[in-house]
Parts: structure tokens; C-alpha cells; sequence
């Protein structure tokens, strides 16, 4: 029988509850499997068995991680993430916080990476073969397999330091005006964009360059059509599908994959929440994050399947 729109939203939602289930498990577990606990780091090595003992048992430490588990998703579904074990603050103020920052560079790279990538994989396609297709190739394939703290520090190497255009730390708050947020932000933003451009440009490529060998885009070429103008009229449009998928994956990746940029440039994301809560052993920072990144990602996907639907109405009467 087939799916409705709304049988497979439905499922996609259950799919994603399932997910977030899974995910605070395995975070839950990979952090009680450090060495340490937030005990240790904030008394430090030196502290006596007593004082960390004592401090233990006043976090709540001294029980059984399952305990701590479902006392933890128990407030959670009620909205309360919880208190900082090492700042003693509202984890839901601080996701809050960081969030709204880490969005922030999420929508700024998205602004720049979407377009710029799938014209570039359009031009590919468009002159496939030719110096610029090789151009354009060998530009992204090199970005990609370079590490993005590699690109990050080489860009900070020459904006920053040689040319002192940009600066090095993009440490951003509420105080400043657009525009000098924009300059502040512009390194990561950059580093981010090099990467995600090249993966939508090499999906972009290749899914117009696999329709042009469809038999209805062989007889508009017998038509005599253009070459652009059988990729933009007829090859373009049934390759929104893919496309899409592409590009959510990469905005997810923007939101979720920026812990090494926030750690390089010390921007003030949930990147660098988490590494700094994971340093603490700091769990109700750790499960809340990595909650907020999961729930990023399962929405996103989701939204990349709605969409890929409406692109591709076949896709909504699959088994």
C-alpha cells in the first residue's frame, strides 16, 4: 500500500523520537565511560578522597548511572535540562545562548555556500570536460580533503595575521552592530563555506550530468536546444530531488558539524559548549547539547524528505 505525505511525516517523527532516545543513551554511556568526573576536574588531582567524595555525593554523583539517567529524561520532558555541575548555571540559559550564536553562523554560511555551490556545480555540468569543469573539480576536491582546522588556521594565517584584515578570535556578543559582527565572524564563516560549497558543487554536478544521458534530454539535444539551455529548462528542475537532500545535509552539517571551527576561531557556539562541557565532565551540559544537535539533525533530514517529496512526487508513493 502506498504512503501518503503524511503517513511518512508521521513516520519520520517516530523515527526521530526513537533517534533522540538513542543518542542521550549513547552520550549518557560515552561519557561515564571517561576517566573522571566533574568531581575531579574542578578540585583538580591533588584533592583528597574525602573532599571528592563529598563533592560526589552533594552533585548526586554517588548514584548508579541509571538512576541519574531516567531522573535526567524525567525532568527533560518537562523541560528542564537540568543545572551546570561546574558553573552551576541553567543548562537550558546556556543552550539558549549558544544556540542563537551557532544559528547565527549557520544562516550567514548558508547564505553564501547555497547558491555559490550549486551554480558552480551548474557551470561544471554546463562545460563538463572543459579547463573550467577541471578548474572548478580540482578547487573542491582539494577543499575537501584538506582538515577544516587546516583551512581555518591557514585563512587566519593570511587574513589575520599577514594582512591584519580580519580578526583572529571571532569571540561575538549582543553589544556589537551588524556590521561588525559580519567582520568578526567573517574567518569561520569563510572556512565553513570553502567546505560545504564543494560538496553541494560535486552533487550538484553529478546528479545533472547522470539526467544528461536520460533519453528525453538526447531528443532536446537532436532539437538543436543549447547546451544551457537544456540544463537549466530540463536537466536542472528533475535534479532539485537530490539537490536538496545535499544541501539540508550540509546545513545540518553547519549547525551540528562546527565544533573544530568554534574551537579554532573561539567562537562562542555549542561547538565549543560541548568541548569545554566534556573537558568538565559536566553531563547536563553534554546531554542537553548533544540533545540540541540531534534534534537539529533528525528536523532537518526530515525537512530534506518533505521537500525532496514535493520536488519529486514519486518519492511519496515508495513502500
Amino acid at each position: 500500500m502506498n504512503n501518503t505525505l503524511l503517513q511518512i511525516v508521521a513516520e519520520r517523527l517516530v523515527m526521530g523520537v526513537f533517534t533522540l532516545f538513542g543518542v542521550s543513551i549513547l552520550i549518557t554511556l560515552g561519557v561515564e565511560a571517561l576517566s573522571g568526573d566533574v568531581c575531579s576536574a574542578i578540585l583538580g588531582q591533588a584533592a583528597e578522597l574525602s573532599t571528592v567524595t563529598a563533592c560526589q555525593k552533594q552533585l548526586g554523583l554517588d548514584q548508579p548511572i541509571h538512576v541519574r539517567y531516567v531522573n535526567w529524561l524525567f525532568n527533560v520532558l518537562q523541560g528542564d535540562f537540568g543545572v551546570s555541575l561546574a558553573s552551576r548555571r541553567d543548562v537550558l540559559e546556556q543552550l539558549d545562548m549558544r544556540l542563537g550564536n551557532t544559528l547565527y553562523l549557520a544562516a550567514l554560511t548558508a547564505m553564501f555556500a547555497v547558491p555559490i555551490g550549486i551554480l558552480l556545480g551548474v557551470l561544471a555540468a554546463l562545460y563538463r570536460n572543459s579547463l573550467i569543469d577541471h578548474l572548478i573539480s580540482t578547487t573542491t576536491l582539494t577543499t575537501i580533503s584538506s582538515p577544516e582546522f587546516f583551512v581555518g588556521y591557514i585563512l587566519m594565517a593570511f587574513f589575520a595575521v599577514h594582512l591584519n584584515w580580519l580578526p583572529a578570535v571571532s569571540n561575538i556578543d549582543d553589544t556589537m552592530g551588524f556590521w561588525e559582527r559580519l567582520r568578526v565572524s567573517a574567518l569561520p564563516v569563510t572556512t565553513l563555506a570553502m567546505v560545504t560549497v564543494a560538496h553541494m558543487m560535486r552533487m550538484t554536478r553529478a546528479s545533472i550530468v547522470n539526467l544528461l544521458a536520460s533519453p528525453y534530454i538526447e531528443m532536446a539535444k537532436l532539437k538543436g536546444l543549447k547546451p544551457s539551455r537544456i540544463i537549466i529548462k530540463h536537466a536542472l528542475p528533475n535534479a532539485w530531488s537530490p539537490i536538496i537532500q545535499v544541501v539540508v545535509l550540509n546545513l545540518a552539517y553547519m549547525v551540528v558539524g562546527v565544533v573544530v571551527i568554534e574551537v579554532v576561531f573561539v567562537y562562542p557556539g555549542l561547538g565549543a559548549l560541548i568541548v569545554d562541557a566534556v573537558l568538565n565532565r559536566d553531563m547536563p551540559v553534554i546531554q542537553g547539547t548533544a540533545m540540541v544537535f540531534a534534534a537539529v539533525y533528525v528536523l532537518l533530514f526530515m525537512l530534506a524528505d518533505i521537500l525532496s517529496m514535493l520536488a519529486n512526487p514519486r518519492l511519496r508513493h515508495r513502500r
